[in-house]
């Protein structure tokens, strides 16, 4: 590990103020991603700012037609939310199968979709639910706020303080995972709502995607039925040690029939 100068931060607007002018700072929620890239110097930041004494970015509020999460909570935490649990269960079930304990009792959502790592869950459950990012500058729609491999939409010095989702009619979100990491081979977060059907997946490819075909097939007819003949390109997909981009393709239609399922 390179060496690094940590900073402390007690509100966004002084955690923007410490990153501001550094050669290369950035921000540290959990550090499940950062910490262990530094630690194989694949990531060498001069400086780091800790978020974690922020009380402002955490914790769960709603207002029974939106769901807000502070950016500093954990999986766990979110998993564990008698609000969420009841008002968007798909939320908690994804959140519950990230890693393993230690990764859901430190990994936090904010720092997940800022990473945006092409097989992490949770950009497929902020973009699936038409979610909002909301950082200390503007608010961000999902569809506008993933760019591909590792790459957003947030500017230098920008911090993400939250994500609002929207509390659909009917969502699931269903994943084939590695046994090892419990990263997703393919995901898929389905939703549906007065405005139509969404569907994401995350794992296929260099980054999270929507797949039109499939939503307009549930916009229309809401059933597993209704997506069984809908077939993703393999083009553009992954293929790796743990699957072919075949078989990733494969993925995507099985997933997304089952979480359409799931979500009744």
């Amino acid at each position: 590990m390179h060496p690094f100068e940590l900073h402390k931060a007690t509100s966004a607007a002084q955690a923007a103020s410490l990153l501001a002018g550094k050669d290369d700072g950035r921000f540290l929620a959990g550090g499940q991603s950062l910490i262990a890239a530094m630690k194989l110097r694949l990531n060498a930041p001069t400086d780091l700012v800790d978020l974690s004494g922020i009380a402002d970015l955490k914790g769960i509020r709603s207002d029974g037609r939106t769901i807000t999460v502070g950016a500093m909570t954990t999986h766990a935490e979110v998993a564990a939310n008698a609000d969420v649990k009841r008002s968007l269960p798909a939320l908690a079930t994804l959140a519950n199968g990230i890693g393993d304990r230690q990764v859901r009792n430190v990994g936090t959502i904010g720092g997940s979709i800022a990473n945006n790592d092409p097989a992490a869950d949770y950009p497929a459950g902020v973009l699936g639910l038409g979610a909002t990012i909301n950082t200390n500058k503007r608010a961000i729609p999902a569809d506008q706020f993933f760019r591909g491999l590792y790459d957003t939409a947030l500017e230098a010095g920008e911090l993400i303080t939250s994500i609002s989702f929207p509390i659909p009619q009917k969502a699931a979100y269903m994943k084939f995972k590695n046994p090892a990491s419990r990263f997703a081979i393919v995901g898929v977060m389905v939703s549906k709502d007065a405005n139509g059907a969404r569907v994401a997946v995350t794992g296929g490819g260099a980054g999270v995607f929507r797949v039109a075909d499939m939503e307009k097939a549930l916009a229309a007819n809401w059933s597993p039925d209704a997506i069984a003949n809908v077939k993703v390109p393999a083009s553009g997909l992954s293929s790796d040690l743990h699957a072919s981009a075949d078989y990733r393709a494969h993925l995507i239609g099985v997933m997304a029939r089952r979480a359409v399922a799931a979500a009744g």
